[in-house]
């Protein structure tokens, strides 16, 4: 994809609704880190298990001055009946037209979506994910092709980090991701 952002770009910014009406706009995280995190659907179990990881985490990395923004291609009431029932401490948003996706150069794949049902371990990636209490159930309408990705932007709203997943189970490690919360101001 040609429309991939890279490290040194200035993040595309976009106003929006998060799951509890709240809006966010260039600048509500003025002057912080951000990680924004692009998921499939509400409804992916692979994606709530990343969310859960993720609340775990938050209050370290917001004590460290970095903040969530996480997106899923699906619409608001999807977004409350699933991944919104984590209760998560950051911001959910709907984007079920995929426009803030396009914006970031997010994709969809068929054959990343095919590469990653034919990982020889996908059986025991969706067990953990099982156990994890997160079941594996399709979100009508959702594009089972989407393809997650992850952005870590500086306080002045620069992407450092702009990691595009090269299947469904692959996401920035979580060592860039706290190396980056704990390092000082730019």
């Amino acid at each position: 994809m040609n429309n991939q952002l890279r490290p040194g770009d200035a993040a595309p910014w976009f106003e929006a609704a998060d799951q509890n009406g709240n809006p966010i706009t260039p600048g509500t995280y003025s002057g912080r880190k951000i990680l924004l995190a692009f998921f499939r659907n509400s409804a992916c179990a692979l994606c709530n298990l990343r969310v859960q990881q993720f609340i775990r985490r938050y209050e370290t990395w917001k004590r460290q001055g970095m903040e969530i923004v996480a997106f899923f291609e699906s619409p608001d009431a999807n977004l409350h009946k699933y991944v919104g029932q984590q209760n998560a401490p950051f911001p959910l948003i709907a984007d079920p037209q995929a426009e803030i996706y396009a914006r970031y150069g997010v994709e969809s794949s068929e054959a990343k979506m095919k590469a990653t049902l034919a990982q020889p371990d996908i059986h025991e990636i969706t067990a953990r994910v099982e156990a994890a209490g997160f079941k594996l159930i399709p979100e009508e309408g959702s594009n089972f092709n989407r393809i997650p990705a992850e952005f870590l932007i500086d306080e002045q709203g620069i992407v450092q980090v702009a990691y595009y997943g090269s299947l469904i189970t692959d996401h920035l490690p979580f060592e860039a991701i706290d190396r980056f919360a704990a390092r000082s101001r730019s």
